[in-house]
């Protein structure tokens, strides 16, 4: 079997000519094989042999390379392989049969190490005005120049349509077809390797798409019967024939990090995910990865919206997983600028008597503010606990990300809702603590385009996604030049276009002033922060509030050493004692809004200082 990564599911093409081709359908009456001799042409009929467990296999001699195929279901349904490498035309069309080992890689990059990393969430269709892997790749010298080390690819399992956020792919196997080819999208990880990069890839293991997912019809024990999911069916991983589903997932994320050459997988809405078997499927996710990539630096990142921290490492282990974004960080920063509370934000306006930014600064100490607490309708969280403190190096800290902003009527960014002088504190405020960092699309030039929900559905599909946002956020005004301003549709190119940063707005003088300091920034990152990653203590950091609008926040190493930072969310300056908690005889690591000559005591408005050195003692 000619493959990096020998897979149960999908087309194989074989040492000696041909391919065998598997297809799990235990729901199936028949299952044929159906080949194009091109796309468009009448198929030809192959039969399928099926064993006791449901699997229906076909061994084709004269198969190659880019063979186009699809299963042929009982009465003649066409459906295309779940576990396509390809799908050129679309998520209805046939699949493609596609050689693993026909590109070239290099053989010396090992990846780096997660202390090392600084993320860059990326869509491939926004980054560029081409939207392909070809025109992202051309831009990897950018990103890499200002001190990202790790790229972080938006969802590409295929989709329908021409343009989505990508979390309702439907072939998970398959990069997204108006992206580019399997080869471009090699190319574009090679070139990344090639400029010091990682690459991680955002996956999606809790559901599939609601358009073209033909799994109900002839595998139905892909999904649970007695569970949901808050986009659809519930996957089944604990349920009656949950084996060959576990191992569908497992074999995906194992594909993207062997076959791609990806450095890390971002797993989407793990609370959504619902396994009471043993091991948990996360666990048994993570043991084979880890088995499958000795002497690579792969790193696994969770979204949990509840909050379960118990899987989370400081050291790479089988079972547990390198980070997790920490949306307690964003959600008490952006309460303290916007002071907005409406949601989820009304969890972080106030807490058992904790004001937003005591929680900023027990977010940016601790890391999770609260624990194992699932959200109520309407945003808020039940029965909320505050969580024990989390090793530092384990949260993924953001000012935006593609959730916080989209999720929004209007998509706007903090520089819209907080104001242009708030909005570069927000970004160093991610960029500048222990926590691993990182940057949504645009950021790192001060983007202040709109980042909308968008998706290219067609029909009633498209009907029901117009009608719902009409519900969620039809309360929601906007006012402008005296007139209300119409929600914007998520189903128009327009909003898909909107929300791409333009080359005149990257090339502005005020998108390059923000380059410099977010380029400075990392520099300051990689000299002071990055080397003593290994010393950082847990539980040991502290923050106080000054005055209305100020933070003092202490991290605390092993050595005795204490990286500092004062920092002034405010329109005013602060008078405040010049003796407080901090360093001695510290260094500067970085300022902003804050001259070296600035008399002590004084903390101008919209200002922050970092510092490094031994800790004051009583």
């Amino acid at each position: 079997m000619r493959s990096l990564h020998a897979m149960r599911f999908g087309a194989s093409l074989l040492e000696s000519g041909g391919a065998d081709f598997l297809l799990w359908a235990p729901a199936a009456q028949q299952a044929r094989l159906a080949l194009y001799e091109g796309i468009g042409t009448e198929p030809r009929l192959l039969p399928a042999r099926r064993d006791a467990e449901g699997w229906w296999a076909c061994r084709v001699p004269g198969a190659t390379a880019g063979t186009l195929y699809h299963w042929c279901i009982d009465d003649g349904l066409l459906v295309p392989d779940p576990a396509s490498r390809h799908n050129p035309h679309g998520v209805h069309q046939p699949s493609a049969v596609v050689d693993p080992l026909a590109f070239e890689w290099d053989e010396d990059w090992r990846g780096r190490p997660w202390h090392e990393t600084v993320l860059y969430e990326l869509h491939v269709g926004a980054f560029t005005p081409e939207g392909t892997f070809a025109a992202a790749q051309a831009r990897l010298p950018e990103l890499a120049a200002l001190g990202i080390t790790a790229i972080e690819l938006m969802p590409l399992a295929a989709f329908p349509g021409r343009f989505g956020w990508g979390y309702d792919g439907v072939l998970p196997f398959a990069p997204h077809a108006p992206y580019g080819t399997p080869e471009d999208l090699k190319r574009f990880i090679q070139q990344a390797h090639r400029l010091g990069l990682s690459v991680l890839l955002d996956v999606v293991y809790n559901h599939f798409g609601p358009d073209g997912n033909y799994l109900p019809r002839y595998a139905p024990g892909f999904f649970s019967s007695t569970r949901s999911s808050p986009w659809g069916a519930a996957i089944n991983f604990d349920g009656p024939h949950s084996r060959p589903v576990r191992q569908f997932f497992v074999e995906n994320a194992l594909f993207w990090l062997v076959e791609y050459r990806f450095d890390g997988l971002r797993l989407d809405a793990v609370h959504a995910i619902r396994d009471d078997g043993a091991p948990h499927i996360l666990q048994e996710l993570s043991a084979r990865v880890r088995a499958a990539t000795p002497g690579r630096h792969v790193h696994l990142v969770l979204e949990n919206e509840d909050n379960h921290h118990q899987r989370l490492s400081a050291r790479p282990r089988a079972g547990c997983y390198d980070g997790q974004w920490n949306d307690d960080f964003h959600h008490a920063l952006h309460v303290v600028l916007t002071g907005e509370s409406g949601g989820y934000y009304r969890d972080y306006a106030a807490a058992a008597g904790e004001a937003p930014l005591d929680l900023l600064g027990r977010a940016l100490t601790h890391g999770l503010l609260f624990e194992d607490s699932p959200r109520k309708p309407g945003g808020a969280r039940e029965n909320p606990r505050p969580a024990p403190p989390q090793p530092l190096s384990t949260m993924v800290n953001f000012a935006h990300n593609h959730d916080q902003a989209g999720n929004r009527a209007f998509g706007e960014r903090l520089a819209a809702l907080a104001g242009p002088e708030a909005a570069p504190l927000a970004t160093l405020l991610a960029l500048l603590t222990p926590a691993v960092p990182l940057l949504f699309l645009g950021e790192e030039s001060g983007s202040t385009r709109p980042w909308l929900y968008f998706a290219d559905w067609d029909g009633e599909l498209r009907k029901a996604v117009q009608e719902g946002r009409r519900r969620e956020f039809g309360h929601v005004a906007r006012i402008e030049d005296g007139r209300r301003v119409p929600l914007p549709d998520p189903c128009s190119e327009a909003t898909f276009e909107a929300s791409r940063p333009t080359p005149e707005e990257l090339d502005s003088a005020a998108a390059r002033r923000w380059r410099a300091m977010v380029r400075d920034a990392l520099a300051a990152r990689r000299q002071w922060i990055v080397p003593r990653q290994g010393q950082l203590l847990t539980g040991q950091h502290t923050a106080q509030r000054v005055g209305a609008t100020g933070l003092s926040v202490q991290w605390r190493y092993e050595d005795g050493q204490v990286l500092a930072l004062d920092i002034n969310l405010g329109p005013a300056s602060l008078q405040v004692p010049a003796t407080r908690p901090g360093p001695v005889e510290a260094q500067d690591v970085f300022r902003h809004g804050w001259p070296a000559d600035t008399p002590a005591g004084t903390w101008p408005a919209w200002s922050a200082c970092w510092r490094l050195g031994p800790e004051i003692t009583q």
